[in-house]
């Protein structure tokens, strides 16, 4: 079934993201921010800056953003500027 037609979750005060990486196939890794409201216009917003301060591709899903390649330093230090708890 669909997700496209649940109402947009709130986004919350303090966010508390989750970092990890997978490795897809032969010298391709993504990271993964998960963990946070499942809110459209939040998730591409979020994964617009990302992939602007990180000069990477990537995208946003239902309820976690992929971005190409190992950015975890990089999303750790922009996430907590913003004042998010990041782990992982």
């Amino acid at each position: 079934s669909s997700r496209n037609d649940a109402p947009a979750e709130k986004v919350p005060a303090k966010i508390a993201a989750r970092l990890r990486i997978e490795h897809r196939g032969p010298g391709k890794t993504v990271t993964l921010i998960e963990g946070l409201p499942r809110n459209r216009r939040f998730l591409e917003d979020v994964t617009r800056a990302l992939k602007k301060s990180c000069g990477s591709g990537g995208r946003a899903g239902e309820e976690a953003i992929e971005l190409q390649g190992d950015q975890r330093e990089r999303v750790r230090e922009i996430l907590a500027a913003k004042g998010w708890r990041v782990k992982g």
